[in-house]
């Protein structure tokens, strides 16, 4: 089976995001992103999932230089950024197409699916 990852962007600009939200909106997503996790582990698509720490809690490592530079915050400043993923295992695209609608739904917000590049030996 193929892995892919669902991963869930959030946009500062276009309103509050978790780490600001009012417990009684955010509790009813909490409870469905809840409920699609055991989804995923009862059909075995179940791989690792993981909610991530406000943008602001980025540290930026560049060691491409002759001395590693470690930056607090984010490489790049954009209103959008990573705010979680899955990463599941689907027989297909469609497959995973099908859990990254469900995962929409349950985290209320957008979400890209995308395959894992393949082993190439």
């Amino acid at each position: 089976m193929t892995q892919y990852m669902i991963s869930v962007s959030h946009n500062a600009a276009e309103g509050p995001t978790m780490e600001n939200m009012d417990l009684a909106v955010i509790q009813p997503i909490i409870d469905a992103v809840d409920a699609f996790n055991d989804k995923l582990r009862e059909a075995g698509a179940w791989v690792f999932a993981g909610g991530l720490q406000p943008i602001q809690a980025t540290t930026t490592v560049d060691n491409t230089g002759d001395t590693p530079v470690v930056t607090d915050g984010p490489h790049a400043q954009f209103a959008e950024y990573l705010g979680g993923f899955w990463v599941i295992e689907a027989s297909d695209f469609d497959a995973a197409l099908g859990w990254a609608k469900a995962a929409s739904q349950a985290c209320a917000g957008r979400v890209e699916v995308r395959a894992f590049q393949e082993d190439p030996a």
